[in-house]
Order: structure tokens, then C-alpha cells, then sequence
């Protein structure tokens, strides 16, 4: 899942895609590098300047429209206006990815008018757009992570969206520490478990940089990253949202190989 955010402030500047020819490109070499599915985004998720209806929807849906038109390929969109929905399925969109955990439930209602649409529901923990701040969960994180996934489940299931296309996301630093984080991660089975696709945003993250060191900018987090995937790939991982994504490819691919889940590309050693 290849990201194509259109905003001039996106934490990473690697995947931060501003112009318009710059998006298309940017699209285009995730598509090339083996990614399945372009998220695009147009408000940047973490803390920034409030960006209206009205400047996301033109930031997101006509990049929506010129990738299903241009380059044939699903796209996800990352929103939680459920007008911005609407309008981006309309476009085209394969899927909502919501990051706010249901703000606005009627995201799900434009979900369930397309058939064939899936809506990702996130464990947003806490202030939209804030920083964490000494965040506790009862009785641990992924136990409160899980239970409440399971009712933005049952809340976009009430919608109207079928079981199967409701797509479920943690939230890596999304109102967690980076001990929280790391904990979610090697206890992704259990939220596997839960009988959901499971989408994993791992992608040079805080939680990474801090497991790394006090000074570790996004830019140098690739190789925590493709760690992270790799350990998010094993505990049942269907969907990584990633900037990386060659790297990332072949990193799931010798995963799953590992695993018995697909065979070697070209297995011709000692055999011939």
C-alpha cells in the first residue's frame, strides 16, 4: 500500500507528493515497485494547520480520478469527512481509510452506498491530530486496542458495510508511546484474530526513530522499518501502508517464502 500524500506537511518528506505531475509519478513508482494499492492523502495526520472540506476534496479527489484513469489501479483514500468519502468512491476509490476511529460515522454510510468498497477503521487513541500524552490503557494496550476495533467494527457493520471489507488498523502512535507501539506489534495475532484484514501502518514512525535513539530523523528510519514489516508480515499482517515500497516488497516476499506462504521466485540452486 503505497503512499502518496498530497500535503505540503506530511512528517516525512519522502512521501509527501505536493504537485500534481509529482503525485501522478509518485502513484506510478509505488505501482512499479510492487505495491497493490495507492493510499492517497490530502490533510496531514498528526498536528498541523487545519485544512477545510473544501481543500481536501480538491487536494484528493481529482488525484484519485487521473490515477484510476491514467495507471488501472485501486486506490484508497486516507479521510475522515464523509462528504470527502463520497466524492472520492464516486472517483473511483477502492477503499476509506479513516484515522480518526469513526469521528464521523456517516463516513461509513458513503462506504456502504458502493458496493464492493472497503472502510478501514483505526484505533485513534485519543485527541485528533494531538501528540500522546501519558496514554494508559486498562487493562493493557492491546487488549483496549482490540476491544475497541472490534466495536468501530460493529459500528461500521450496523452501517451497512459488509463484515468481510471492514478493514482494521491499531494505530501505531496514534495516542500511544513508543512501549505501547512495540507492544501492539508483537501482539498483532491477537488482533488478527479478530476475523478482520488487518492493516499495519508501520512506516518510519516515531515509536521506530525512539527504539533507535533520541536524535533518529524519519529519513533514517528505513531500516526499523523494514524490520518492523517484516515482524508485522509474520503475525498476520494483510496490508502494510508503507513510503518504502521495493524494499518492502521483496522484505513480505522472503517473509512469507520463510513461511511456506510462497514459493521461491526462481529456485534453481541444487535443483538443476
Amino acid at each position: 500500500m503505497g503512499i502518496v500524500n498530497r500535503t505540503p506537511d506530511s512528517f516525512y518528506a519522502g512521501g509527501r507528493a505536493w504537485k500534481w505531475e509529482t503525485a501522478l509519478r509518485a502513484a506510478a513508482a509505488h505501482l512499479q515497485a510492487g505495491a497493490a494499492l495507492i493510499d492517497v492523502g490530502g490533510v496531514k495526520a498528526g498536528p498541523g494547520p487545519a485544512v477545510d472540506a473544501a481543500e481536501e476534496h480538491a487536494r484528493v479527489v481529482p488525484l484519485v480520478a487521473a490515477i484510476r484513469e491514467r495507471l488501472d489501479a485501486p486506490v484508497s483514500v486516507e479521510t475522515s469527512r464523509a462528504d470527502v468519502a463520497a466524492a472520492a468512491l464516486e472517483a473511483g476509490a477502492a477503499m476509506i481509510n479513516d484515522v480518526t476511529g469513526l469521528s464521523d460515522p456517516e463516513i461509513a454510510d458513503a462506504v456502504a452506498e458502493h458496493p464492493g468498497a472497503a472502510l478501514v477503521v483505526m484505533h485513534a487513541g485519543g485527541q485528533r491530530r494531538g501528540r500522546p500524552f501519558r496514554p494508559s490503557y486498562d487493562p493493557d494496550t492491546t487488549t483496549a486496542v482490540a476491544a475497541e476495533l472490534e466495536r468501530l467494527a460493529g459500528v461500521a457493520a450496523q452501517r451497512g458495510v459488509p463484515a468481510g471489507q471492514i478493514v482494521i488498523d491499531p494505530g501505531h502512535d496514534f495516542g500511544k508511546n513508543t512501549y505501547q507501539s512495540l507492544e501492539l506489534t508483537r501482539r498483532l495475532p491477537e488482533l488478527a484474530a479478530l476475523g478482520h484484514p488487518l492493516l499495519v501502518a508501520l512506516s518510519r514512525k516515531d515509536f521506530l526513530g525512539e527504539t533507535l535513539g533520541d536524535d533518529v530523523a524519519p529519513t533514517e528510519r528505513l531500516e526499523a522499518s523494514l524490520a518492523a514489516a517484516a515482524v508485522a508480515t509474520h503475525h498476520g499482517a494483510h496490508l502494510l501502508r508503507v513510503h518504502d515500497t521495493a524494499a518492502t516488497v521483496r522484505v513480505v516476499r522472503t517473509v512469507e517464502a520463510i513461511a511456506g506462504r510462497r514459493p521461491p521466485a526462481a529456485a534453481v540452486r541444487g535443483l538443476v
